[in-house]
């Protein structure tokens, strides 16, 4: 298939460190290369890919100082794709919802994957005008909010089968990686591993919206001893910081759209202990894949018997649910559906 992906323009694809959103269009990108089908990427003109590459911007909008108004990069990025849709048999969008107003009018066929969270009141009126767009979410949990959308299929992420290495032997501490931000509880994963008498290793960015939170209530937690932090890191670091720790903490306090962090531990072999919260039961396999908890009772609880598990099952279960291979394969059968439906309603329209 002659296929475009269409990414937000804030992170290159990949992301040179956090960045969700771009990574999962990154693997799918590749992925669906390797499969044989005809790709251009539309994204920052610092990405880099195997796909055709159409730069919206010269840089990754997040990372450029100079940039006052990044919204003005993601409209001319939107008009390219108009021009060229005549190209594709299919046009996968990863952007929300800003391209709407476009792709409803265009002919070529559509799917837009839903990345964020969708449980805002002024979603609804936008999504009830657009019940036309063709939707994937990335959990079934990401749904409830929008239940009466056109959803085509769910997707959970997938990650490059040899990106990350199997680690049979973890060192005693473990791991939070993410955001520091009152959602994602870092606060809860560094009193877990003190309640345990373990080091935590906190690899995680500050975004300026959640600079007075940290500086508030998570900077002085960093003094103690036994937590380190690390800011930001690259998919090596995550190698290393995830693949040795004992255990990685999701201690989360929203409902998680997916979660990446997870399966990039199962992939290292280093089970996880979660909160109950979003999508959490669709990507655990409770005493498999690590602890499924409600609390930090819970959490401190699991902790006692993590070591206990099986961490070659871990890696397996990653293997077997979440490669960036299995993941392509789900997207191009939404893909074909959809493009046979909008050759037939081009069909019907053109004999009517």
């Amino acid at each position: 298939m002659k296929i475009a992906q269409v990414s937000p323009l804030y992170e290159s694809v990949p992301p040179q460190a956090y960045g969700g959103t771009e990574r999962v269009v990154s693997y799918l990108t590749e992925a669906l290369v390797e499969q044989g089908h005809e790709v251009t990427l539309f994204a920052s003109g610092d990405s880099v890919t195997s796909a055709r590459l159409v730069a919206g911007c010269d840089y990754a909008l997040r990372l450029d100082a100079n940039c006052r108004d990044r919204m003005v990069h993601h409209i001319y990025m939107l008009e390219l794709v108009r021009q060229m849709a005549h190209r594709f048999d299919i046009i996968h969008f990863h952007c929300d919802y800003l391209h709407f107003p476009i792709s409803r009018r265009m002919k070529t066929a559509h799917a837009t994957t839903l990345h964020g969270r969708l449980d805002m009141p002024e979603l609804q009126r936008l999504y009830i005008e657009f019940q036309d767009i063709p939707l994937v979410s990335i959990s079934e949990s990401q749904r409830g909010p929008l239940e009466f959308a056109n959803w085509q299929g769910v997707v959970h992420h997938g990650l490059p089968e040899n990106l990350y290495r199997f680690v049979d032997r973890p060192e005693p501490y473990m791991v939070f990686v993410g955001r520091i931000s009152p959602e994602k509880q870092v606060d809860h994963a560094i009193a877990i591993a003190k309640a345990a008498g373990m080091k935590l290793k906190v690899a995680a960015k500050v975004d300026d919206a959640d600079r007075r939170y940290y500086e508030a209530e998570i900077a002085h937690l960093f003094e103690d001893p036994m937590v380190e932090f690390l800011g930001e890191i690259d998919e090596a670091g995550k190698q290393e910081v995830i693949g040795h720790a004992t255990a990685l903490l999701f201690p989360i306090n929203w409902c998680e759209p997916f979660g990446l962090v997870m399966i990039e531990s199962f992939a290292c072999g280093t089970p996880v202990i979660a909160y109950r919260r979003g999508s959490v039961n669709e990507v655990m396999r409770d005493g498999v894949s690590g602890y499924v908890v409600e609390d930090l009772a819970g959490a401190c609880e699991a902790v006692r018997s993590v070591g206990e598990l099986d961490r070659s099952a871990c890696r397996r279960y990653f293997e077997q649910r979440f490669t960036a291979g299995r993941m392509a394969s789900d997207y191009v059968a939404i893909y074909e559906r959809l493009a046979q439906t909008r050759i037939r309603s081009l069909t019907n329209e053109a004999t009517a």
